[in-house]
């Protein structure tokens, strides 16, 4: 069913307070391309496509210069572009993304993304001002049946709960993935009833052990901060010092239900460039497109410095705040009811 007047009047109220918010912290709201020539390399991301097709012809009397472009599935390259040019050092965005393939009870193909960014900023200084933004939208929320243990409201009072991956997979799984490979992982996977693809590699262990196991359990009284993952599932993350097994990228989580993803960013173009290379090793092994780098995001990193950013799922958020059982119930026009067999 899609969302009524009442939820499209929620979602207004909740957008307008969250402006506000990020106003008061300094925060500037931009706009960037939503069609964009780079698709991400994200190795599970399909992105769509489009072509533009110049008329008239470029040059003049000559063959149509047609470009494939992509639908961006975040607005992160371009929002990082904009932290290297002055007065852009503290910017926001509410962006609609697009990703093919993603329906479910809390996925659609478009839906929309709050990403900002601080430079100087860090992980532990974006947390903060999400933490503030998302506590003056109410003192609490309804519990979210079907995610989670807890069947109280959740609060979302400050301070929210911090739990590194290592002390959530010992807490809820038994074990610390860190010091394994990926069979012995595999393995004390099983041990816990999670049951991975034969050669399953160990990110995608982490991934189901994750999903089964720890996001359940995350957020239940209170919002929850997932922090310090391994520094494979954080391509564009900075590694913890002292720790290079990790990298300061987070999640919040509430419910049981993932709201946003932020990292202390990287700021080092040599090290990101070799972290795209392998990604798209990765993309060309599931046999998806492999596009090419974005250059101009490459050059920006290097004139950043420190600089933390978060992309907040707004649909997420507002069936949080609403009690919502699935993301159809706060969009107007759902996948699933535009297109029917999305819902199988």
């Amino acid at each position: 069913m899609p969302a009524t007047a009442e939820m499209a009047s929620a979602r207004a109220a909740m957008t307008g307070a969250l402006r506000d918010g990020l106003s008061a912290l300094g925060y500037l709201e931009v706009e960037t391309p939503i069609a964009v020539p780079f698709g991400g390399q994200e190795p599970h991301l399909r992105p769509f496509e489009t072509v533009f097709t110049p008329d008239p012809p470029i040059p003049p009397g000559g063959v149509h210069d047609r470009k494939k472009l992509h639908l961006h599935t975040s607005p992160e390259y371009a929002m990082k572009r904009l932290l290297a040019r002055p007065g852009f050092s503290r910017c926001y965005q509410f962006a609609r993304v697009f990703r093919d393939g993603e329906v479910s009870r809390t996925h659609n193909p478009e839906f929309t993304l709050l990403e900002f960014y601080a430079s100087p900023g860090s992980a532990d200084s974006i947390m903060a001002d999400l933490e503030n933004l998302i506590a003056k939208l109410a003192r609490s929320a309804p519990a979210r049946k079907g995610h989670g243990r807890g069947t109280d409201e959740i609060s979302l009072a400050p301070p929210f709960e911090r739990i590194a991956c290592r002390e959530a997979f010992a807490r809820w799984a038994g074990f610390d993935p860190l010091p394994l490979d990926a069979d012995a992982f595999a393995q004390a996977a099983r041990a816990v009833g999670v049951r991975p693809a034969q050669n399953a590699s160990w990110d995608e262990v982490f991934t189901q052990v994750l999903l089964e196991k720890i996001e359940p359990c995350l957020g239940i009284e209170k919002p929850t901060y997932l922090t310090e993952y391994p520094a494979s599932q954080a391509a564009l993350a900075r590694l913890k010092p002292g720790d290079p097994r990790v990298a300061e990228r987070f999640e919040l989580y509430a419910g049981g239900l993932e709201l946003a993803n932020g990292f202390a960013e990287l700021c080092d173009s040599h090290e990101q460039r070799k972290r795209l290379q392998d990604e798209q090793r990765q993309r060309a092994a599931l046999g998806r497109d492999v596009f090419p780098l974005d250059e101009e995001f490459l050059h920006a990193l290097d004139q950043i410095g420190e600089a933390g950013g978060v992309a907040l799922g707004v649909d997420r958020l507002l069936m949080l705040l609403t009690g919502a059982q699935s993301i159809a119930e706060v969009l107007l026009f759902p996948a699933a009811d535009e297109y029917p067999r999305a819902r199988s």
